[in-house]
């Protein structure tokens, strides 16, 4: 197992998000991850698809787009049309959930699922051998820069054995207060695609900082 990781712009300076995303490259980033937020779904509002659009003209690496959003399959198909490479969405909010995946699919993205902090892994059990990846939120959405949730590696661990019983390999993502403190701890537990935002672009030298998640990334899932 190589664990990815997935440089999450939404800790990045937006005036210069080219320039944050290229230094982010050049450290080794795998994917850029991409948060869109609606301002009801969770409190705070960020970017639409016509930055994606942007984004998708400079970045070098696949992008990862975050929708914490109320109505995924409304605009799903508009940031599929922008660029994005894998799509995933909340099972909080979808309760057609497998019509919702199979739509992703459809529109040629790699489709994820999301699990908040207090939603139990059970709540994807029905769809999971249709993902094509899982997202652990190890904090609450909506704003970064916040504290690792403890037990999310638990959640990890379970996400990782619900996956294996139904023989999907699909990764699991886990995004929140991740950075050199506690990234072997989640990638020991299953954790395949790293999402890291302040302990990247909050660091004096992003591109420095990305190399060395990779680096403790790759060493934790060597043991």
């Amino acid at each position: 197992m190589t664990a990815r990781i997935a440089p999450s712009i939404l800790s990045a300076d937006f005036a210069s998000l080219g320039a944050a995303i290229a230094t982010a490259e050049r450290g080794g980033a795998d994917l850029i991850h991409i948060d869109v937020m609606d301002g009801h779904f969770v409190p705070n509002i960020t970017i639409g698809p016509l930055v994606v659009k942007s984004i998708k003209r400079v970045a070098k690496v696949p992008l990862d787009v975050h929708l914490m959003i109320t109505d995924p399959d409304k605009y799903a198909g508009a940031f599929a049309d922008a660029g994005a490479d894998m799509i995933s969405v909340h099972v909080e909010v979808l309760p057609h959930l497998h019509r919702s995946i199979a739509y992703l699919k459809s529109l040629g993205v790699q489709a994820g699922v999301v699990l908040n902090p207090s939603t139990p892994v059970v709540a994807i059990e029905e769809v999971v051998a249709d993902v094509d990846f899982v997202l652990v939120m190890s904090v609450n959405p909506g704003f970064g820069g916040q504290k690792f949730i403890p037990r999310s590696e638990q959640k990890v661990r379970a996400v990782r054995a619900l996956l294996d019983r139904a023989g999907n390999k699909a990764p699991v993502e886990i995004d929140g207060g991740i950075d050199l403190s506690n990234i072997a701890l989640v990638v020991e537990a299953g954790v395949e695609i790293v999402v890291a935002g302040s302990a990247i672009f909050h660091a004096p030298d992003p591109a420095a900082a990305t190399k060395a998640l990779k680096d403790a990334a790759r060493s934790a899932a060597l043991r």
